[in-house]
């Protein structure tokens, strides 16, 4: 019978640590899980960032243009024919 006793203290003992070692693991799961949302979340955010800046330069490069730069001439060039080209067919589908 002691022998049944010590195996079942045994495993109480193993039982414990276990389920410590589990809790533990769900703590740090959880930890990591919030870490993971705040670092897409800011992701997400510089991504926005990013798109703002691109769209930004792109007035800027038409701004400088406008101005008298010839580096992008062509860009602006290509930019208000387009513009252009979709008035007309605003036009267009008025008339209609």
């Amino acid at each position: 019978m002691s022998e049944l006793s010590k195996i079942i203290d045994s495993l109480e003992v193993k039982f414990f640590k276990l389920s410590k070692k589990i809790e533990n693991l769900e703590q740090l799961n959880e930890s990591l899980s919030n870490e993971l949302k705040e670092i897409k979340q800011t992701a997400q955010n510089e991504n926005k960032k990013i798109i703002s800046l691109k769209h930004e330069l792109e007035s800027l490069k038409i701004t400088n243009s406008l101005l008298g730069s010839e580096e992008y001439k062509k860009e602006t060039k290509l930019k208000i024919n387009s513009l252009i080209r979709e008035i007309d067919y605003c036009i267009a589908q008025l008339s209609e």
